[in-house]
């Protein structure tokens, strides 16, 4: 399976949307360089509340083109980085992944994914009735997460728009991707 980097984006500042960049770069185990969320230890303000040295699983947040897409078809132009991604891809089933699998972007860079970003009410308050978009429940009342995953950066390196994504899978049983 493989793909491409459409947008690539990044803040500074604690903000929803996240504006798009030419690149970004990726640092081992930190994130995007300059970008809020990057750290060893958790930088999402309600995990910080929560308990301030637990790692940080959220480094790198990705989301599909192909959700914008089905978003729009519904009513609602978003693009690329408004959902506050990281990177936005194009061609990879990210929902499909599996824990740990690994995403070799660009020349060097490798995101190791951790699971399924917990859509919470900033999307509402950024677009009403967007997070019924996002969130829902299956026919078997479970919890269905579709605004994105998360993942840790293992190997650093530059990453920007036309950049391909490689995935490999983990060895042994797979594990499905869970909020994080």
């Amino acid at each position: 399976m493989s793909g491409t980097v459409v947008a690539v984006s990044s803040n500074a500042e604690y903000a929803f949307t996240k504006p798009n960049r030419a690149g970004i770069r990726l640092l081992a185990g930190l994130g995007v360089e300059g970008d809020v969320h990057a750290g060893v230890t958790v930088r999402h303000r309600s995990r910080v509340a929560q308990d301030p040295t637990l790692p940080n699983l959220r480094q790198v947040h990705l989301i599909h083109r192909e959700l914008l897409t089905e978003l729009a078809g519904s009513g609602f132009d978003v693009a690329p980085g408004a959902l506050g991604e990281n990177i936005t891809t194009e061609g990879v089933d990210l929902l499909g992944l599996p824990v740990g699998a690994l995403l070799r972007i660009g020349a060097e860079a490798e995101v190791e994914i951790t699971g399924l970003r917990n859509p919470c009410a900033q999307i509402e308050n950024y677009r009403t009735g967007l997070l019924k978009q996002v969130v829902g429940r299956a026919t078997d009342g479970t919890i269905v997460r579709r605004a994105g995953i998360m993942g840790i950066v293992r190997t650093g390196g530059a990453v920007r728009p036309g950049d391909v994504i490689a995935v490999e899978l983990p060895d042994g049983p797979h594990r499905a991707l869970d909020r994080v």
